[in-house]
């Protein structure tokens, strides 16, 4: 069962990744874009590490404040998160 979750949780964050990376792509070529709440709730659901690289790597919603620091706080709550499931 934990292999599993380690599994879903490695997949979500290379798709987020990937994600930030294509919607980078399409903002340079002037094409749709992906939305900002379908890439923050890539975050939320577990994609959060995978959000923090994409914007470090593709340089991509670096100076929008709901990234720059939501994305950090969006990590530490899920570490928080983790930390008291595995307290209990």
């Amino acid at each position: 069962m934990t292999q599993t979750i380690i599994y879903i949780f490695i997949c979500i964050n290379v798709v987020t990744f990937l994600v930030y990376g294509i919607d980078k792509w399409k903002a340079k070529q002037g094409s749709w874009r992906i939305s900002e709440a379908s890439l923050l709730l890539l975050a939320v659901i577990g994609g959060s590490i995978g959000a923090l690289l994409g914007m470090q790597v593709w340089h991509h919603k670096t100076k929008h404040k709901k990234f720059k620091y939501g994305l950090p706080l969006i990590l530490f709550a899920q570490i928080a998160l983790i930390y008291l499931i595995i307290q209990k």
